[in-house]
């Protein structure tokens, strides 16, 4: 594997907690959309939810893989609560039946940002604490920052604080275009700076006036990551996912789309080509 695309489940259900049994339709899409791979909130399992090994049957009928499960933290005083660290230690079990599969891990965004650096520090703290529980099981972990308004990683100072204070033997970096965009960062330069630390990527476009687009229609330089990535040798998987009011209406045609995107304008830096 070099660099293979796949998608996020956020694309049909945008809250990762909410629960839904749409994992086949989701499979079909993807598949059909040309794509190799899905990275799915824990939320969307459904009826496989406790069987892993079914999932992975109906993957392989389908030519695809589980590329990683995201689960949100809240890391409250720098842990994680019990029942955080139950479903933590269920999905490191879980992933287990899908080598390769790793834990994408979000922060769930906070009512402010008083008491900010404390509460970086905290979630930092416990995030590496998880990664290294996950690493003594055979499991990488990816830590995705968001930047909505009372995100607490959401500038690029914020990013600084968390990308130097993660441990990138046991916590990697999964940055999403979409989000680094929000916080009024430039993507590219931050792939070219935090490369070392990516070991999973999500894209979803974006005005930089903060709204979602479909993908092409935004202002994020998709060919120019996908470059510093393949430079880089990055070895690992990109999620494709969309935000827009549509998306959730019309997923299957959305996912469509994207894959023709990406067909048409990233798989070709891939090849070594020259986009005219």
């Amino acid at each position: 594997m070099t660099i293979s695309f796949g998608c996020q489940g956020s694309t049909w259900v945008l809250d990762y907690d909410v629960e839904a049994d749409m994992l086949d339709k989701i499979m079909d899409d993807i598949k059909n959309g040309g794509f190799t791979g899905l990275d799915m909130q824990v939320a969307l399992l459904g009826k496989y939810q406790n069987e892993p090994e079914h999932l992975k049957e109906e993957l392989d009928k389908r030519d695809l893989q589980l590329a990683a499960l995201t689960l949100p933290f809240s890391f409250d005083g720098g842990k994680e609560s019990p029942s955080e660290r139950e479903r933590a230690d269920y999905y490191i079990n879980y992933l287990k039946h899908f080598p390769g599969a790793i834990l994408n891990v979000p922060s769930r965004v906070g009512p402010n940002r008083d008491h900010l650096l404390q509460r970086q520090k905290e979630i930092i703290k416990g995030a590496n604490e998880l990664g290294k529980r996950a690493y003594e099981n055979g499991i990488t972990t990816s830590f995705h920052p968001i930047s909505y308004k009372t995100s607490y990683f959401r500038f690029a100072d914020d990013y600084k604080i968390l990308l130097e204070g993660l441990d990138p033997k046991y916590m990697g970096y999964t940055p999403d275009v979409g989000h680094i965009t929000f916080g009024g960062m430039d993507a590219v330069e931050i792939f070219k700076e935090y490369l070392p630390l990516i070991k999973h990527v999500h894209f979803k476009d974006v005005s930089t006036n903060c709204e979602w687009k479909k993908m092409g229609e935004g202002d994020i330089d998709f060919a120019g990551c996908v470059q510093v990535l393949k430079d880089g040798d990055y070895n690992g998987w990109i999620m494709v996912e969309e935000e827009t009011p549509e998306a959730q209406l019309n997923t299957t045609e959305v996912i469509a789309e994207i894959g023709k995107y990406v067909r048409k304008n990233l798989y070709p830096i891939l090849n070594g080509e020259v986009l005219q």
